[in-house]
Formats: structure tokens, sequence, C-alpha cells
């Protein structure tokens, strides 16, 4: 598991290769991601936007931005966390992720940016 703290604000990050989902004849690997985001500021925070980086080893990149998570513009309490699982599909059995999330502190109205740490996507057989 990767682990950051930005902004008051921890991003967990786990990953799992989906096998049934991923076709390597066809050159088709799918990941899964768990985040849990964890709020450690002393006033709530919302989740606005997520702006994603993703690198396959194969040189392409892409970028995905959009509102929220997995349809969910989530609400966090001080000390409280939030925990969603989405995917991400890659050309070759190695990749990497890492972004943003445009947060909103609800007590002052103003926005921040939340790191998301870099992680890895390597489907097992790599590892051997």
């Amino acid at each position: 598991m990767i682990s950051k703290i930005s902004e008051g604000v921890q991003i967990s990050v786990e990953t799992f290769y989906q096998d049934e989902y991923s076709h390597p004849v066809n050159s088709e690997y799918m990941f899964a991601y768990r985040i849990t985001i964890e709020n450690h500021n002393h006033f709530s925070v919302k989740l606005l936007r997520r702006h994603w980086f993703i690198y396959d080893s194969n040189g392409q990149n892409r970028e995905v931005e959009g509102e929220g998570v997995v349809g969910m513009q989530p609400v966090l309490e001080s000390g409280k966390q939030f925990q969603y699982v989405s995917g991400c599909n890659l050309k070759t059995e190695i990749g990497r992720m890492q972004g943003t999330y445009l947060m909103e502190n609800l007590n002052s109205l103003t926005t921040f940016i939340v790191k998301i740490p870099p992680f890895q996507m390597v489907a097992p057989f790599k590892n051997n």
C-alpha cells in the first residue's frame, strides 16, 4: 500500500490485477485500485474533482479529469474517511498512475489541491 498526507488529507492506495478481465493476447491488462481518503484537518472537506495521469510502460500516457470520484463528491468530516474502488486498463503489464484531487474547505469555502501519490500497477507474472 502507498500512502501520503497532503494538505491534511491522507491518500492511501492499494492495487489489484484483474486477471478475469485481462486479455494479454490482445494487450489488454485490467487493474483495480482501492483509494482511502482520510481527513486529518479540523474542518470538513468536499472532494470536487479528480485529475489523473496514467503512464503505460509502452510510452503511452493518458490524462483523465472529471467531477468527483465514482459518480460522487464525498464530504469528509474531520477524522473521517471515504473509500472507493475504481479501475484502469493498460496495453502492457506494467503501468503507473498519479494525480490530484480538488478539495473544498467547507468552513472557508476555499479550494485546495491534494496530491495522490504515484503508484504502480504490475501484473503478478511480471514480478517473477
